[in-house]
């Protein structure tokens, strides 16, 4: 009975380590820098896709912190393979079934395990288009 139970406990954290480190080791991983109201930065390591000349990323859930913060301040900065180039981030939902598919064919296992996490139906496709000078 106590294995069963220790069985148990462990399973949940186990998954969860395996999303964790799928979803940092899994493949390309950015730095999204995003600010606040206040101007407070944030960062977060997200996965990204390349699709009609533009840099695309992921919201699996459309109210996540980040997501939150670029649509209200969405000049934002992305660190990506050594070099740092800002950006304006604009919510692109009629691009997500696209993004989705690009993430799957990208990120394989790795997107099919952090997929178990995420309502499919609440991602968001963000476009990164090049910030004015």
């Amino acid at each position: 009975m106590r294995k069963l139970v220790l069985f148990l406990v462990a399973l949940p954290i186990l998954f969860g380590l395996a999303v964790l480190a799928a979803s940092e080791l899994g493949g390309e991983v950015v730095t999204l820098y995003t600010r606040d109201e206040a101007g407070r930065e944030s960062r977060t390591s997200l996965w990204v896709v390349d699709y009609g000349g533009y840099p695309y990323l992921r919201a699996g859930d459309r109210d996540a912190g980040w997501c939150e913060r670029l649509r209200r301040v969405p000049d934002v900065r992305v660190e990506r393979g050594g070099e740092t180039l800002r950006y304006r981030a604009v919510p692109a939902p009629e691009q997500t079934p696209t993004v989705d598919a690009l993430m799957a064919e990208r990120y394989g296992l790795a997107d099919r395990l952090v997929g178990l996490m995420r309502d499919p139906g609440a991602s968001m496709a963000i476009r990164l288009e090049p910030a004015s000078p």
